[in-house]
């Protein structure tokens, strides 16, 4: 809480935490679970996953940037993590609807596993476009 007599959150805690900890520790481990299954797949399905592979590990890098920003309280984190958030988004739109990237989703599962992703990315964008610690913070 801040000294400045309101009571409103300040600082790096709750919700900001975890969001900056997934983009550092969660989005760079899920890029290596998939991208062990990727390699395998490159002789098979040619340079496409191999593209495909080299812009999730861009978005990632931009992912774990966000994260680190936040955390440190750098001027333009919540810019940075909103278009992290926005192109990590566009990726799983991409990989999912697009048969470049290889996966073990059941035949009829890719549209449960679009909604969670919008779902995922939109609650962060909107705490990120709403929360008064993120105003009070940065």
């Amino acid at each position: 809480m801040s000294n400045n007599g309101r009571d409103e959150p300040a600082g790096v805690g709750g919700w900001l935490l975890l969001l900056s900890r997934l983009l550092i520790v969660w989005q760079p481990l899920n890029l290596a679970v998939a991208g062990m299954g990727a390699l395998g797949a490159i002789g098979v399905r040619g340079p496409a996953v191999a593209a495909v592979l080299v812009v999730r590990m861009i978005v990632t890098g931009v992912g774990i940037a966000a994260g680190l920003a936040l955390s440190n309280r750098r001027a333009g984190a919540v810019a940075l993590a909103k278009v992290a958030l926005m192109a990590s988004a566009a990726t799983d739109l991409f990989v999912y609807t697009t048969p470049y990237f290889p996966n073990n989703r059941m035949p009829g599962d890719t549209i449960y596993y679009i909604a969670a992703s919008l779902a995922y990315h939109t609650a962060w964008l909107t705490y990120l476009f709403r929360s008064k610690r993120v105003r009070t913070t940065y």
